[in-house]
């Protein structure tokens, strides 16, 4: 998720301009919950490390710590008002409160790997930490999961960019890691609504049956 007006060009001048602080701010807003292309910034940190222009340690640091900051902020933000929230969203989508307690509880049986796994995936990278606050996952569990998520996620963003970009431009590096993300968030969205839909008619057929055999 990003601001449509930024282009790969504006967010490579910001890059350019602002270095390190770039990448730690940029990350770090994105994982709270706001629309800045952290993953593309973090990308454009580590091209910029390959060609000598910033340091490969301390890009890597400031998009760890970026990401594990932001992931915390939005796993409190998500803990401390994140239900009442999304109940209101609910209603004016005409989703009952039942169907968003059982994504919740599917969002909490798979929390860890949610956590986890949501680094490298578009929009669940937004979503994860304040959807774990509101599944009320236990913060030394999110605190582990979102710390070693948000490290490996780091290494392997400016890694691919400071080698691939040797020999890749960066728009096509952020074209493939911008379609892999989409592509498993489709996937995981998949993942955890089919099952709820699948129970939901089952639910809807046997109380259609049941009615039918008292009339």
């Amino acid at each position: 998720m990003s601001l449509e007006f930024l282009s790969l060009e504006t967010v490579e001048e910001i890059a350019q301009q602002y270095g390190y602080w770039a990448v730690f701010l940029g990350i770090l807003l994105e994982n709270i919950g706001f629309p800045i292309p952290g993953e593309t910034v973090t990308l454009a940190g580590g091209f910029l490390a390959g060609s000598d222009q910033l340091d490969y340690w301390i890009v890597l640091a400031d998009a760890t710590l970026g990401a594990a900051i932001g992931g915390n902020i939005g796993y409190w933000i998500g803990r401390t008002g994140g239900w009442a929230l999304l109940t209101r969203v609910g209603k004016l989508l005409r989703v009952k409160e039942p169907k968003l307690l059982a994504l919740k509880q599917q969002f909490s049986d798979n929390a860890p790997k949610a956590v986890f796994l949501g680094r490298f995936i578009a929009l669940l990278r937004v979503f994860a930490s304040p959807l774990a606050g509101i599944a009320e996952m236990p913060y030394p569990q999110f605190l582990f999961y979102n710390t070693v998520g948000a490290a490996t996620w780091a290494t392997v963003m400016v890694s691919l960019a400071y080698f691939a970009g040797q020999v890749v431009p960066l728009d096509q590096l952020v074209g493939y890691a911008s379609k892999f993300g989409l592509v498993t968030f489709v996937i995981i969205v998949a993942w955890l609504v089919v099952p709820i839909w699948l129970e939901s008619r089952k639910s809807e057929a046997i109380a259609t049956e049941a009615s039918e055999k008292q009339d």
